[in-house]
């Protein structure tokens, strides 16, 4: 059976979706390659010339990775003409993968395939980005963030909220609409005998945009309303 405050949560918790799929792709430039701790690099792989990522070379280097080997020509410091940049998040056996590659009239050539998890946990802490580290809860094609403190209660009504949940649910609005998808449901308790404030918050949103670092830092800024 469920109890009467479980119900009052249910029945109260304030949702703001923009539904849809988590974008499928997301244009990125050379620099944000080397945030991720990566080179764009033109060389070899297996006698074959090609672009491809890499960390920590330098031209005339040669090393074996996944069985393939490898030869760095040039070490690029901006993307190759009429080529632009995409990255995605691909799944697999229930593991989130960052996919990015080069694309010229719809070809798309490879250049990192790796883990999602790590890096994205390497750049977020390398720009500072804390709340989001510690609201983190898993990722996939889209990633979860979960904030709460203190006890909970019964959800106050929107029109009865105090102005710093407002303004995050403002703002969380609007990055939402930026990024194209979201679900942000939030359960705000009031305040404890001591000021502090009571509430739930778990905020979905693409996985892929946490790369890009504009968003990441809006995202930031957001969750830093609620202490």
């Amino acid at each position: 059976m469920i109890t009467e405050l479980r119900r009052a949560q249910l029945l109260n918790t304030l949702v703001f979706e923009t539904l849809g799929q988590p974008e499928k792709e997301r244009e990125f430039k050379i620099k944000s390659l080397k945030k991720w701790g990566f080179d764009l690099v033109f060389g070899k792989k297996d006698g074959e010339e090609t672009y491809f990522a890499a960390a920590d070379k330098k031209a005339g280097d040669k090393y074996t990775e996944n069985d393939v080997e490898h030869e760095v020509v040039e070490v690029l410091s901006e993307l190759p003409k009429n080529k632009k940049m995409f990255a995605k998040i691909e799944m697999n056996e229930g593991k989130a993968h960052l996919y990015v590659y080069l694309r010229e009239d719809d070809i798309d050539t490879p250049i990192l395939h790796i883990p999602a998890g790590e890096i994205l946990l390497a750049f977020l802490k390398k720009h500072k980005f804390i709340h989001i580290i510690e609201a983190l809860r898993n990722i996939g094609s889209a990633a979860n963030l979960v904030k709460k403190h203190g006890d909970e209660g019964k959800p106050l009504p929107f029109e009865e909220l105090p102005p710093v949940p407002r303004r995050f649910l403002r703002d969380a609005k609007k990055i939402e609409k930026e990024m194209g998808f979201g679900r942000i449901a939030l359960a705000y308790f009031g305040e404890n005998k001591s000021g502090e404030a009571r509430y739930w918050m778990e905020w979905m949103v693409p996985t892929i945009a946490l790369f890009d670092e504009k968003i990441s830092q809006k995202i930031d800024k957001a969750l830093a309303e609620f202490k």
